[in-house]
């Protein structure tokens, strides 16, 4: 059976293409795309041509648009064809020339759907050779689990319908079908991590494993079932150790020094947080360390909290965050030393509340000194937030229903710059109870029917 028969088997084995629906093909002009669009037209799918000049080959680039242009023609697709200046972009977002390019080639795929809602899905040749190479770079990376499936056959709008063959057969079918092509010089040349996988590495272990690539191959397909009873198994413990907590989470210290395959699901936990394989181990660490200490991801941090991880995204300065749990009793931070302390009132009796041997509160005197605040504790949600001062802040000064910008309260006191700048408050579940310093907000005042308190004292500043 040549190649457009099992091409046109494994399309309907696929399941995914419905014979009516619109494609937009990524041709390069190379062999794997070039053989990719005459089997498409073979089989009487309607489609377009995308095409994008990348000008990092000088003549040879222009030379490869002008190719994909008369394909289109020959094979009466639509073309779409842009030109990017991925050096400088590549330059701009500090990527590597490949990243650059695989970035801006598949968002402008993307727009090209978002303009033509009739195209259905995005083609591109990936072939089993390519998804080789992959394997083996994701294996050297140390990727994991997930990594070993290699190219995935469809990822969101992306199919590869080519992963089923390798690039010995799409050559023999260009071969007896005349089919012309463009060659890009710099797959001969070893500077690119995949050319040296595949010039170098791939054929000496071929000298010693000649089946390796189909060995490879089916390893793919074992990876990829392997795969999904890992990652069933692992949501099952990562839904046991991952307690959501307002806008953070949190994960009990003591269940994660005393898991089974420690590194694996230690690994697997903060991954979606964007903690890499290389912080596996900072995490491990963090779980011996001492409170307040913490390990940073692009978006998210690892708080260590006495006994608890505790996970939130990363929305400031980090240098001028801090969580107050319920077990808090002294907090240092920029502004000096914050004294916390968890208080009871006696229903019917005169209760006083003494902090640092100081009387700061009786059920008929509350204290207004503006360094100590007294809150009903019946309204606050732990972890509080402990931070500077943000656009958009707002809350009910004490004593006012109505409530007021954070901002202009600051310039009705007349602060100084300097002073506005360094101004600090105390967040419950996204509301302020505290600008600390100047006035806590009339929600979280006590009242007579107040039971328990949580007390701030500021002392002087470091």
């Amino acid at each position: 059976m040549d190649l457009l028969q099992q091409f046109k088997q494994h399309i309907a084995t696929l399941g995914f293409i419905e014979p009516k629906q619109k494609l937009l093909l990524a041709v390069s002009g190379g062999i794997d795309s070039v053989v990719l669009a005459h089997l498409i037209k073979q089989l009487g799918f309607e489609a377009e041509i995308a095409h994008c000049n990348f000008q990092l080959r000088g003549d040879e680039s222009k030379r490869d648009e002008n190719f994909v242009m008369h394909l289109a023609e020959q094979l009466q697709f639509p073309f779409h064809v842009v030109q990017f200046d991925t050096s400088s972009y590549a330059l701009e977002n500090k990527l590597s020339t490949q990243e650059a390019a695989r970035e801006l080639r598949y968002n402008w795929f993307k727009t090209l759907m978002q303009k033509d809602t009739s195209l259905r899905w995005i083609l591109t040749a990936h072939h089993a050779d390519d998804n080789i190479e992959t394997l083996l770079m994701h294996f050297f990376k140390g990727t994991g689990i997930s990594g070993l499936r290699a190219i995935p056959i469809k990822n969101e709008s992306v199919l590869r319908p080519l992963l089923a063959f390798n690039r010995t057969e799409i050559e023999h079918y260009a071969t007896e079908n005349n089919i012309t092509f463009v060659e890009d010089r710099s797959n001969a040349t070893e500077a690119y991590t995949r050319n040296y996988f595949r010039l170098q590495l791939i054929p000496a272990l071929e000298k010693v494993y000649p089946s390796v690539k189909e060995n490879l191959k089916n390893n793919i397909d074992r990876f990829r079932d392997i795969e999904l009873i890992y990652k069933e198994s692992i949501d099952k413990k990562i839904k046991k150790l991952l307690l959501k907590s307002g806008n953070n989470w949190r994960v009990a210290v003591e269940q994660l020094k005393h898991l089974p395959a420690q590194n694996t699901l230690v690994f697997e936990l903060f991954q979606p947080f964007g903690f890499g394989p290389k912080q596996t181990q900072e995490i491990i660490k963090l779980l011996e360390s001492d409170s307040g200490k913490y390990i940073l991801s692009n978006t998210h941090r690892i708080l260590k909290n006495r006994n608890m991880l505790i996970i939130n995204a990363i929305e400031a300065d980090y240098d001028t965050i801090t969580l107050i749990e319920t077990n808090n009793e002294e907090i240092e931070f920029p502004l000096g030393k914050l004294i916390v302390r968890n208080e009871k009132v006696s229903k019917g009796k005169k209760s006083s509340i003494a902090l640092s041997n100081e009387t700061l509160v009786t059920q008929t005197a509350i204290n207004n000194l503006p360094n100590i605040a007294q809150i009903d504790a019946a309204g606050l949600k732990f972890p509080l937030l402990l931070r500077k001062t943000k656009s958009g802040d707002y809350f009910y000064p004490l004593g006012m229903r109505k409530k007021k910008k954070v901002a202009r309260f600051l310039i009705d006191l007349k602060l100084s710059k300097l002073e506005k700048e360094n101004t600090w408050v105390i967040e419950s579940d996204k509301k302020i109870i505290w600008i600390v310093n100047h006035r806590i907000d009339d929600r979280f005042k006590i009242t007579s029917s107040t039971r328990n308190l949580v007390v701030f004292k500021m002392t002087k500043e470091n």
